[in-house]
């Protein structure tokens, strides 16, 4: 009876989310094989395909949390890599996985980020996304400027022939973002995987085979 309760006082959205939960196949998957998230299944499909995660490889994770890439990137890159993660939020901890809590839009984050890989990175991974406002301009420019930030991030720290993959909307990448990925990495496209439900608006940006610097 009070489950039922509960029930009626959740707003629509809310109830059609919960209902998308219980169905979404991803979700129950994520539990059996003991991901965090469904989310950790966008960039295993993506790797499945492109094959970034390399053993050995080292990983800086963008917007962490709750820790589904992290634990993705750590099962792969293996005990001979590393994965450097970071958000503004707390997060559980990850085996093999170093953790940050910062605001990585602080102008102090990318120099600690640095300081901490003692080194460059070989991928750089951003799943970072503003709150949504529900204005689809709004929120478009605020996940832009996010993506923007961590392409800038990652070609200070990539090694040659390193990859960026960053999340981003449908509705067009910058221009100007687009143009520079392009000039300073080798090939540079948009990517769903199907892990990314068909009725939302993300995308994912991939870049690869950095250049090195400019």
């Amino acid at each position: 009876m009070e489950r039922l309760k509960r029930e009626k006082r959740r707003k629509p959205s809310s109830r059609a989310w919960l209902q998308r939960q219980i169905n979404d196949p991803y979700v129950a998957r994520a539990k059996r094989e003991g991901f965090r998230s469904r989310a950790a299944f966008k960039l295993a499909e993506i790797d499945d395909k492109f094959h970034l995660l390399k053993p050995g490889t080292c990983v800086v994770d963008l917007g962490a949390v709750p820790g589904g890439w992290s634990e993705v990137a750590g099962r792969r890159v293996g005990a001979s890599g590393r994965v450097v993660a970071l958000d503004i939020l707390d997060m559980k901890p990850v085996a093999g996985v170093e953790f940050l809590k910062l605001d990585f839009l602080d102008q102090t984050a990318p120099p600690r980020l640095k300081a901490v890989l003692h080194g460059k990175a070989d991928v750089v991974l951003s799943d970072m996304a503003a709150n949504a406002t529900g204005h689809r301009q709004t929120d478009h420019l605020r996940i832009m400027a996010l993506a923007e930030a961590a392409a800038h991030f990652a070609r200070e720290v990539l090694n040659p022939g390193g990859s960026f993959l960053c999340k981003v909307l449908q509705g067009g990448t910058e221009a100007s973002l687009l143009s520079d990925l392009k000039r300073d990495f080798t090939s540079v496209k948009h990517v769903k995987p199907p892990a990314s439900r068909g009725d939302s608006a993300e995308l994912y940006l991939l870049a690869r085979g950095f250049r090195g610097g400019r």
